[in-house]
């Protein structure tokens, strides 16, 4: 049975653990985990950092901060992201089956339209970052194209995103030779000043109703922006669902494709990480040490994605399972963990009930706190699946998906 075929037949409904494919599991657990590194800096600090990158950073510029920061811009932004949307292509296609299929295609669209209202409640209640309702719109074009060869698919999702990485590899040359004073965001419609800065971080400090009303507003506005992403996301979503059809996912194709990708994904991320650190390193305002260089190889991170997905791969296929599946717990309980990352550190951060640490945490003390969440999600989801056969929030958005009691114990 190949990759493609691994559609149940039976009645629809939650696969059996039994059946689940583990690398699938794995990947995500890899790519939730991931996602929480680049995710942290907008629990912690304002919107406006990410939107304005000509805004000066209101932490030290000293080497705990530069290495925090370099080490999320290299080896995290944008890669999990591209793994998570590739994933989320294959479920597509795991729970709608073929385009036409009458008996599962109805399930495929009620847990869309589920999982759009999850990420309404997720952005405008708690954290502004939410990517669920992104997922839930897009998904819905997505799932058109799922009977599409893995040949068509692939293509077609490479091409979007190769275009998008040309673009922003332009971008990033043609900034780097703009004059000083056109680089400094004079025309930059998102451009903020320090003063309004500050005073976001206190709005959030200051706790409820302050920090709501900031993330209202950053809802809305990164909503708006999400649309424009529409193209990206879906050709990761296409590409995914090709690879999975293709074996490349499920962990099937031959050995030489996967170390073929990790020297293609290896060699962009040593590039990136050389230009990258020559950028991060550099005094703050100072022009671009590399000319462009570093934004140029940061701008194929899709490719570095696929080197990650080779290594962890070709790791559990020559002995090393038993440290790859640590992953995959995590992954079983994909949506359940991407919300408890939420409610953990939207609680840190700026929660009336939390410490409200928002605004006081540069990248190198962020990482700490990431790898405290990391290490209770590792111990928690394999605890909890000793017990029940998918996590609390798995089990609600299926019973919602299939309109009826979906068995939780194990």
């Amino acid at each position: 049975m190949t990759a493609a075929d691994a559609v149940p037949t039976a009645r629809p409904g939650p696969v059996a653990v039994k059946d689940r494919i583990f690398t699938l599991d794995m990947l995500r657990g890899w790519a939730i985990l991931g996602i929480l590194g680049v995710n942290a800096m907008a629990f912690a600090w304002p919107m406006a950092l990410e939107a304005d990158p000509t805004l000066t950073a209101p932490w030290p510029h000293d080497h705990a901060n530069v290495v925090g920061e370099w080490v999320k811009d290299v080896f995290f932004q944008d890669k999990f992201r591209s793994l998570f949307s590739m994933l989320f292509g294959v479920s597509i296609f795991l729970i709608g089956g073929q385009r036409f299929d009458e008996a599962r295609s109805p399930f495929l669209l009620r847990r869309l339209m589920w999982l759009g209202l999850f990420g309404l409640i997720h952005g405008f209640a708690l954290w502004f970052g939410d990517i669920l309702l992104h997922y839930a719109y897009t998904g819905l074009l997505v799932m058109i194209a799922r009977s599409w060869s893995a040949r068509r698919l692939i293509w077609t999702g490479a091409a979007l995103n190769a275009v998008f990485a040309l673009l922003s590899a332009v971008s990033a040359l043609a900034m780097a030779f703009m004059p000083a004073e056109a680089q400094a965001g004079g025309d930059n419609p998102f451009a903020t000043t320090p003063e309004q800065l500050t005073a976001i971080i206190q709005a959030y400090q200051a706790g409820w109703p302050g920090a709501q009303i900031e993330n209202l507003k950053a809802a809305v506005f990164l909503q708006l922006m999400s649309l424009t992403l529409v193209p990206i996301t879906a050709g990761l979503m296409l590409l995914g669902l090709g690879l999975f059809k293709a074996g490349f996912l499920s962990g099937r194709s031959p050995t030489w494709v996967y170390l073929l990708m990790l020297v293609i994904g290896g060699a962009n991320l040593a590039a990136f990480a050389w230009y990258d650190w020559q950028l991060y390193s550099a005094a703050p305002g100072s022009p671009d040490p590399t000319n462009g260089m570093a934004g140029v190889m940061g701008s194929f991170a899709p490719l570095i994605t696929l080197a990650y997905v080779s290594l962890l791969i070709l790791m559990t296929r020559f002995g090393l399972k038993a440290v790859t599946g640590i992953f995959a717990p995590v992954g079983r309980m994909a949506f359940t963990n991407y919300l408890t990352q939420t409610l953990i550190m939207a609680t840190l951060f700026y929660m009336p009930w939390g410490p409200h640490w928002f605004g006081t945490m540069g990248p190198g003390q962020l990482w700490l706190v990431i790898a405290g969440v990391w290490a209770v999600q590792l111990i928690w989801s394999p605890l909890w699946l000793s017990r029940f056969s998918m996590g609390p929030l798995e089990w609600l958005w299926r019973c919602l998906t299939y309109g009826r009691w979906v068995p939780l114990r194990t």
